[in-house]
């Protein structure tokens, strides 16, 4: 299979598991953040950041963090002299590529000096839907890690550029790495998508939002459960979670009702979708990306950037 002095860095338990199941060598250090929402340090896993992000999961989703947990999980990158290489096992959306950059930007940080790969799910011969690397066939799972992808220090470069974007306070900076080559194959879909979580400029919705909506319109969605199921299926580049799902789901309910069998849009949810009416100043949500507040922007489809919102 392969030498044991391999450290895997997954994205998720899940995987992990799969991966010790498929009998994958090495060690494995399994990132449990979500740093595509709240606030972030240039820094990485210093005491200010671990601060920051525990009031942040405390405060928006009820999580509690282990912080001594963390820390001796972490500590693991303390003692890379062990290890020959570092393999990435992260997928294609937006999720997975905001963690992905901040890891590679502290393995810059400390300084590690050994070869990085990333194994990267996505697009699947035969397959209609993208895949995350979890529902890979065990078969295809090991032609992803055969075909893994070795990153140069410019990569590195790369997304130590883009974590320094992300903390800071114009994310229009983004938009050059769009249309950039790199050896991060969904890159650019992924900054694309982030941009369109800044509300509208004409409605005041995300993307994602405006999306949800349509869904409600489209289908008989019977419950907020079965909402959540299809946008779990049908989110494209976002690769969100229940948590974060629900947590928007929630937002929205001033645009639909619950009717006897289905969610049915309410007058809010027609305008909404049909663009003839701005909602930014209802959909107050204190959310921050990285450096900058969700609210600070909005998102011109016209012009396709970031304008600050007046």
């Amino acid at each position: 299979m392969m030498a044991s002095q391999t450290l895997h860095i997954t994205n998720g338990n899940n995987l992990t598991d799969y991966l010790k199941e498929q009998r994958f060598e090495g060690h494995f250090l399994t990132w449990q953040e979500m740093l595509c929402e709240g606030p972030t340090t240039e820094q990485i896993a210093t005491q200010e950041f671990y601060n920051l992000r525990k009031d942040f999961l405390q405060d928006c989703y009820d999580i509690e963090i282990n912080e001594e947990e963390l820390i001796r999980e972490m500590d693991i990158l303390n003692h890379t002299e062990q290890f020959q290489d570092i393999v990435l096992w992260f997928e294609y959306d937006l999720f997975c590529h905001i963690n992905l950059i901040a890891i590679l930007t502290l393995l810059k940080q400390k300084n590690i000096q050994l070869p990085f790969y990333l194994v990267c799910s996505g697009r699947v011969k035969g397959e209609k839907e993208l895949k995350a690397l979890s529902e890979l066939k065990p078969d295809q799972l090991q032609q992803h890690f055969k075909d893994r992808i070795n990153l140069s220090a410019e990569d590195t470069e790369l997304m130590n550029s883009l974590w320094r974007v992300y903390c800071g306070k114009d994310h229009n900076l983004f938009k050059p790495f769009i249309v950039q080559k790199s050896s991060f194959p969904y890159l650019s879909s992924c900054l694309r998508a982030h941009l369109e979580r800044f509300p509208d400029s004409e409605t005041g919705l995300s993307t994602l939002e405006t999306h949800t909506l349509q869904m409600i319109s489209d289908h008989k969605i019977k419950s907020k459960r079965h909402l959540l199921g299809y946008i779990l299926n049908f989110q494209g580049y976002y690769g969100f979670g229940d948590l974060q799902i629900n947590r928007m789901i929630d937002l929205l309910e001033p645009f639909y009702d619950q009717q006897e069998e289905r969610l049915v849009l309410n007058d809010k949810g027609i305008q909404a979708i049909d663009g003839t009416r701005d909602f930014s100043s209802e959909l107050r949500s204190p959310m921050i990306f990285g450096g900058v507040k969700k609210l600070d922007f909005q998102f011109s489809k016209t012009e396709n950037k970031l304008i600050k919102t007046t």
